[in-house]
């Protein structure tokens, strides 16, 4: 079972995170083997199972350290990410996720939307088996419909180029920034930390998250495909426009609405084009700045928790989301 290298780093958590692979895929029965064999695929697809390793070191903030416990959250939150990213695929019709095609791309998009949803409920399986209450699988299933409130968001405002940061920001509050939120949320609350560790918690996963999303949307802008694992500049051709080009646009958007206009038909050349726009207006260095002011609020309120080995791992996987370009 290979992990992203990343975790050779973390030999305790590169364990952790091997059995909450594990435990995903015992939970996954399907009568139709090839079927199966297709979604767990998908699982040992390379994907960072950085919602999962926060939720593991935040488990530990708090003196009830149950592993298997915290093990089975981690990988319900995990599931429910992956369930999210294929609908996702499907909405923007991209071929390619982590460097492999897409579900829908294979075998259809309602094969896709199935397995998403069949996903969703393997979420609620191992979450429902382990959860400490019934008011804690509620909290899970109301931060849910937040994270796809955030998707319908984003549909809503395909297109609109007077679309604001304000907006953009709001959108990828319930999109990303509410799974890292739950995940950190999470692994505090089944700790029985305090309720003040758990509003911490909480802060530094939506912190985290705001700023690994506003990265992700730059290095569309500024990645090859194969260091990216998916189409570069595929999000602005569906009408998807992110925090680079929304503040390249904010006082020159004559410049831009030409190329935008053309939707799915922009070619090569217009591409360039666009990149030549942003970076003539500092898109990409404006949206860096605010990644970074999001990631010093996580390192702030990580320094705010109980020491341990714990928050030091967790301090040093933060401070590296602004280097990362994958």
């Amino acid at each position: 079972m290979q992990l992203h290298p990343m975790w050779d780093a973390y030999p305790n958590l590169q364990t952790d995170l091997k059995d909450v692979l594990t435990t995903i895929e015992k939970s996954i029965q399907i009568r139709d083997k090839q079927v199966e064999k297709n979604v767990k695929d998908l699982i040992h697809a390379g994907g960072k199972l950085l919602r999962p390793a926060y939720a593991l070191l935040a488990a530990q903030i708090g003196p009830d350290r149950d592993r298997d416990r915290a093990i089975a959250v981690a990988g319900a939150l995990e599931v429910l990410h992956m369930a999210t990213l294929i609908h996702d695929d499907v909405v923007d019709d991209a071929p390619t996720r982590r460097g492999v095609p897409t579900i829908h791309s294979k075998y259809g998009r309602n094969y896709a939307v199935y397995t998403g949803d069949y996903l969703f409920c393997i979420c609620f399986k191992i979450l429902s088996s382990h959860a400490n209450s019934v008011e804690n699988i509620e909290f899970n299933s109301k931060n849910i419909e937040k994270i796809l409130m955030g998707e319908l968001d984003q549909m809503r405002m395909r297109y609109d180029i007077n679309v604001t940061v304000r907006q953009y920001l709001s959108r990828i509050s319930g999109k990303t920034a509410q799974l890292f939120a739950l995940s950190t949320f999470s692994g505090a609350s089944q700790s029985k930390a305090t309720r003040f560790q758990v509003r911490n918690a909480w802060n530094i996963g939506h912190y985290l998250g705001m700023a690994f999303q506003i990265i992700d949307d730059v290095l569309d802008y500024t990645s090859s495909n194969d260091g990216l694992g998916k189409p570069v500049l595929n999000d602005v051709k569906q009408g998807v426009y992110t925090l680079p080009l929304i503040y390249a646009m904010q006082k020159h958007q004559s410049e831009f609405q030409p190329l935008l206009e053309k939707g799915l038909e922009m070619t090569d050349a217009d591409l360039e084009q666009l990149l030549t726009l942003i970076a003539k207006y500092n898109g990409v260095e404006q949206a860096f700045a605010l990644a970074d002011k999001y990631t010093k609020k996580a390192l702030r309120e990580i320094k705010k928790l109980p020491q341990g080995a714990y928050r030091d791992q967790m301090y040093e996987l933060t401070s590296s989301i602004l280097k990362r370009n994958i």
